[in-house]
């Protein structure tokens, strides 16, 4: 017998395959959600990490920045530098500025005549910025309607008037300059330091700029300028680096929206394997005659393969159209945050790559039901009603084995987390097994129970383990759905427990900085005044590098440490410090003592246990610091455990009075007003009397917080919702690849004098018991894929909202009968007479 070739199994599928893919819809449907998903957030994050690393000189201002605190570089620094290339030096620091009785904190930037050395300033009416002129200050629209000013009015800038030069409308550097707590008002490099604001002690950043000259590896100058300068406390960045956290939120965020768009693929996965089988089941007779006229199983694998595989091409293609058309929605929504164009986005590496991820997941699942129909002889298809065929599963082994790897493959290579993306496919191939061994149980469980005495229940029961029974597709679509509406309201509530704790609600008002020691008893008279019963807290604060620690015979060299200990992210670069009398309030004393109120002997520090334990640090060890290039030794005396939740002053290091009180040094203070309390006069007040001190009003960085991590929120919620939307379409799936077996069942019963309502409630008890049976296993499932996500990928607290969760759990079991309703209706509403006819 002669085998047909593809062109004749093209001719004949072509001809059975209804132009608006009949039958096959579901698997449409099940790719254009998964390949749309993927597709929509390949592109977005490939298009952010195209703009980050295309636009690094610009977004940094520079091949290179060098950093450093409470002090300009070094003649033999800068000296250095300019044998590279071009410099740019400029100044950061907090700064108020006042017009009348108006004032507004603001983060000053100073930048000498060259800058930027990448890019331009573009002010608000879209002309590019030329030279600064002296005297002048370009102001952030914030900041001009807080001040009630514009181009060419004058303000004060501590006791030093300035001319408004310009309005800022897009400034080149913003992202690399991170989170502020004000907004920008640039002027040029001599500006702070006419205005008193870069007195000894003051907190300020000097960052320098370098433009290369020639075709310099920014890294390799990196480690040149690091071993040349190894105390200095420099901290540098290059332009392959120019925003480094906006590219570990990229990163982060876009593995895990890959996952969930994954996640959502291999759900509906589960959804086409049970249309395919719904399809071929529609096509028995055809499938039967093909065989009797004498076409082999190779015809019939080649013929349906054709079919499924032109279906599932066609509803990848038009989830790639939709990835691609909602990539601009997503990059506007996203635009205050990071640099991306709200255009059409086509990445072609991540459209082929969503397009394979679809395919593959298609062969993976339509696979079985296609070589089932091929291995079967015509007579056994015949009677397949009465004589359903058995599932075996050696057949599909190979294509699926492939498929499966294919998908591994695709999902590790290129992947930033290759360890955690492995995590998520062992995760999801243990969940299909555990699922599939719980429909295996809860089947023979329901064999065993005893049988209840209604008549409805006893039936449902029955239909549970029956012989053709969809028990194992239906608990795995209930299970993935259910747990997708569990695990999509655990990250939810988790995260805005997270938002709720890292940013209180209930914080100091003002922060104020660079505040004259000499001058706090000043300062806390002139709050009083305005504020009576105001909460005032008053720190020194100091910047410092950690140069040694450890044992006091044998320290460890933190320069000569090729990687830091994993989390003692505090001997990095400069840190804040400060000294104390008293353990700081919310702090706790978990090891140790703390020194008298009255100390003059061998200076101490206490240091946070977390960094303790993260760099093996015991009692009795030392920590060197070197605090404006001299450096001071201090004997460990205890650990605390930090409040970092109070939205107060939190240091790692706190050293007894003795060790820094010597230094030049400024105080920070908060200012916590009386709940409801408005005092408009304070900020104006306060600006008067400390003219080269900043004042920053928490409420508006709060607000700006909040809707940072409501957008991040608000990510994950649409990307959560394509995996609610994939478990819909497993449900509706399995329902479907059950109605022809049904229809037989109901017409039986109808036959022999069933009643619609009995047998509605019949459909309805069956879908019933298995959604009460999976919920409690949906809830373990869904909160421990949670509890990944939330700790080890974004690595937040656990917070959880269980009775919104369980309230979730409980509106997806409704929503889950609910179509198992609706999908019962047309198995209702089959003829009796017509359908036995046909059998």
């Amino acid at each position: 017998m002669t085998s047909l070739g593809w062109a004749a199994a093209w001719r004949i599928a072509r001809r059975d395959l209804h132009r608006q893919f009949r039958g096959l819809r579901l698997l449409l449907v099940c790719l254009f959600l998964g390949v749309g998903a993927l597709a929509a957030i390949g592109s977005l994050t490939s298009a952010i990490r195209s703009e980050l690393n295309g636009q690094g000189q610009v977004l940094l201002g520079g091949d290179l920045e060098v950093e450093v605190y409470q002090r300009p570089l070094s003649a033999e620094e800068v000296a250095f530098l300019s044998e590279y290339g071009e410099l740019s030096n400029g100044l950061r620091m907090q700064a108020m500025l006042t017009n009348g009785d108006a004032a507004a904190p603001v983060e000053l930037k100073a930048v000498e005549g060259n800058w930027p050395l990448y890019g331009a300033l573009t002010l608000a009416d879209g002309s590019v910025a030329g030279d600064l002129p002296d005297g002048g200050a370009w102001i952030a629209q914030g900041v001009a309607d807080r001040l009630d000013v514009g181009v060419g009015d004058s303000i004060l800038l501590g006791t030093l008037p300035l001319t408004v030069a310009g309005i800022i409308g897009e400034e080149p550097d913003r992202l690399s300059e991170g989170f502020s707590l004000g907004q920008s008002v640039i002027v040029g490099l001599d500006v702070p330091e006419a205005a008193g604001l870069t007195l000894p002690g003051a907190m300020y950043e000097t960052k320098t700029r370098v433009r290369f000259s020639g075709n310099a590896d920014p890294a390799a100058v990196e480690e040149e300028i690091l071993e040349a300068f190894p105390e200095s406390g420099l901290d540098i960045r290059t332009r392959d680096r120019a925003s480094p956290g906006a590219e570990r939120f990229v990163s982060r965020m876009g593995e895990f929206l890959t996952l969930v768009g994954l996640a959502a693929l291999v759900i509906a996965g589960i959804g086409i394997g049970g249309g395919v089988s719904s399809y071929l089941e529609s096509k028995r007779a055809g499938i039967a005659t093909l065989k009797i006229l004498g076409a082999s199983s190779g015809d019939i694998a080649r013929i349906y393969a054709l079919q499924v595989g032109a279906a599932a091409l066609a509803g990848s293609l038009a989830g790639l159209a939709a990835g691609v058309l909602v990539t601009p929605l997503l990059a506007n929504a996203l635009g205050s945050l990071l640099p991306v164009s709200t255009a059409f986005v086509v990445d072609p590496l991540a459209l082929l790559r969503a397009l394979a991820f679809g395919l593959l997941v298609a062969l993976v699942f339509a696979a079985p039901p296609i070589l089932r129909a091929r291995d079967f002889p015509a007579m056994a298809l015949m009677r397949s009603r009465v004589a359903p065929i058995s599932q075996g599963w050696r057949s599909a082994a190979v294509p699926v084995g492939l498929g499966m790897a294919g998908i591994a493959l695709l999902a590790l290579v290129g992947s930033p987390t290759p360890l955690l993306s492995a995590g998520f496919l062992a995760g999801a191939l243990g969940m299909l097994l555990l699922l599939g061994v719980l429909g295996v149980t809860i089947a023979r469980a329901a064999k065993r129970a005893p049988r209840p005495a209604h008549p409805i229940l006893r039936a449902a029961l029955s239909n549970i383990y029956r012989p053709g029974a969809a028990t194992g597709a239906l608990v795995t679509a209930l299970g993935f759905g259910l747990a997708a509406f569990v695990l999509l309201a655990a990250v939810q509530t988790s995260l805005d427990g997270n938002i709720r704790r890292s940013v209180p609600a209930i914080a100091p008002d003002y922060f104020v900085l660079d505040l004259p020691v000499a001058r706090v008893g000043e300062f806390t008279a002139l709050v009083e005044a305005d504020a009576p019963g105001a909460e005032i807290s008053a720190t020194p604060t100091l910047r410092g590098q950690v140069i040694a620690y450890g044992d006091p015979e044998n320290p460890t060299i933190v320069s000569e440490l090729e990687e830091l200990p994993d989390g003692a992210w505090a001997l990095r670069g400069e840190r804040g410090l400060t000294y104390s009398v008293a353990l700081p309030q919310g702090n706790v004393l978990t090891r140790g003592e703390w020194w008298p109120e009255i100390y003059n002997g061998e200076p101490l520090v206490s240091v946070d246990e977390e960094l303790a334990r993260a760099a093996d640090l015991q009692l009795g060890d030392i920590i060197t610091v070197s605090v404006l290039g001299v450096q001071k030794t201090a004997r460990i005396a205890s650990f605390r455990r930090l409040d970092w939740e109070s939205m107060g002053f939190n240091y790692v290091f706190v050293f007894s009075p003795n060790t820094l009180a010597d230094a030049p040094h400024n105080v920070a203070a908060t200012i916590s007003l009386p709940e409801g309390a408005e005092v408009p006069t304070l900020l104006r007040d306060l600006a008067r009397a400390f003219p080269s001190s900043s004042v920053v009003e928490v409420g508006p960085i709060l607000e700006e917080a909040r809707s940072i991590l409501d957008q991040v929120s608000l990510a994950i919620l649409a990307a959560a919702s394509v995996a609610v939307l994939a478990g819909i379409a497993v449900l509706l799936g399995a329902i479907a690849a059950a109605r022809a077996a049904r229809i037989y069942d109901t017409v039986i019963l109808r036959v022999l004098g069933a009643s619609r309502g009995q047998l509605l409630g019949l459909q309805l008890a069956e879908f019933g018991l298995l959604a009460v049976i999976l919920a409690g296993v949906s809830l373990a499932l869904g909160a421990g894929l949670a509890w990944a996500i939330i700790t080890q990928l974004f690595e937040f607290d656990w917070l959880p909202d269980w009775p919104r969760i369980l309230a979730v759990l409980g509106a997806g079991l409704a929503l889950v009968l609910g179509f198992a309703f609706a999908a019962s209706l047309p198995v209702l509403r089959a003829r009796p007479a017509q359908t036995l006819r046909n059998l």
